[in-house]
């Protein structure tokens, strides 16, 4: 009874693994990465510039468009873009039109966000919140809606990088909130534009050493969330808690951060360039070993957990 069973799963793994491995034919297609300053999107820009794409890189700051086209070939060209901003969006828009004309856009890959106060929910605002979710979830909705007759006309292809965290809320702030938003557009995209030839594939990283997780500057913010509280607030915590919180979130960070970008640089070439690119990406150990598995188990499990590793207000009640 078993063998039979065993054979067919083997059976199954091997045929998804051969079907995985096939590739488009080589090409100098279109892609727009928004993004493109430092961190994934930059790493991205570089690989496919170097396998013959014409790159299509928007940038927030003139700086980091200059650096980007001094080490790029000719293929690749940048623009500023600030994804908050409709009319940036539209100005973005409209360069990809000139460049692509009849070919399309065959590739837009979602990669700008921010990560904003990543702390308890009490001690945040309705402004903190909208600003991570105007850049990681609205930001993404605005570009893919501005560029979707390109995307339709290519047959082509979106690649929204949203997180783990997209998958289980394992902190307070907008970040969580705001992938988990991405995620549903993604899904619903994904169903809607299939009609039309156009995949759609979410990357789910783990915890990589990029601008987004940069310790110092999600310490700083929490900091200066901490000082604006009141002194009530304050008091129900007590002037240990945030000392504590810090070196938790920096214990984490430096176990599991890894700096290996490249392991999220590879998901995204593959989701361009598979002839079956995959519905969803997980790349990084802790994305497949710990948040992923956690996101199944049951919620009060998980809670617990949370709620054990993580430092108790001086004034809990319980």
């Amino acid at each position: 009874m078993w063998l039979p069973l065993l054979l067919g799963v083997l059976l199954w793994a091997v045929l998804w693994w051969l079907r995985d491995q096939q590739s488009l034919p080589a090409s100098d297609a279109f892609v727009f990465i928004t993004g493109c300053d430092s961190g994934f999107g930059r790493l991205l820009a570089l690989r496919l510039d170097q396998r013959g794409f014409r790159v299509l890189a928007s940038c927030l700051t003139p700086a980091g468009a200059e650096d980007l086209q001094r080490v790029a070939s000719s293929r690749l060209h940048t623009t500023l873009l600030d994804v908050t901003e409709p009319q940036s969006v539209q100005r973005a828009a409209k360069w990809v039109e000139t460049h692509v004309g009849e070919a399309g856009l065959f590739g837009l890959v979602n990669n700008a966000g921010v990560a904003g106060i990543i702390g308890p929910t009490p001690w945040l605002t309705q402004d903190d919140f909208h600003r991570v979710l105007n850049v990681n979830t609205l930001g993404p909705i605005r570009v893919t809606l501005a560029l979707l007759p390109l995307l339709q006309q290519a047959r082509g292809r979106v690649v929204n990088i949203s997180s783990v965290l997209g998958r289980l809320a394992a902190s307070g702030g907008g970040y969580c909130v705001s992938k988990f938003g991405l995620e549903a557009f993604s899904d619903s995209l994904r169903r809607d534009v299939a009609h039309f030839g156009v995949r759609v594939s979410i990357v789910e990283p783990g915890f990589f050493r990029t601008p987004v997780t940069n310790l110092e500057h999600l310490e700083n913010t929490l900091q200066e969330c901490w000082a604006r509280l009141p002194p009530s607030t304050q008091a129900h915590y007590g002037e240990a808690f945030l000392p504590k919180y810090l070196q938790v979130q920096q214990h984490i960070m430096s176990l599991i951060c890894d700096p290996d970008l490249t392991k999220v640089s590879r998901c995204l070439e593959h989701a361009l360039t598979a002839r079956y690119p995959r519905t969803r990406y997980s790349p990084g150990w802790d994305a497949k070993l710990l948040w992923l598995p956690a996101s199944y188990l049951p919620a009060s499990l998980v809670d617990a957990v949370l709620t054990w590793v993580l430092p108790k207000p001086a004034q809990a009640v319980y």
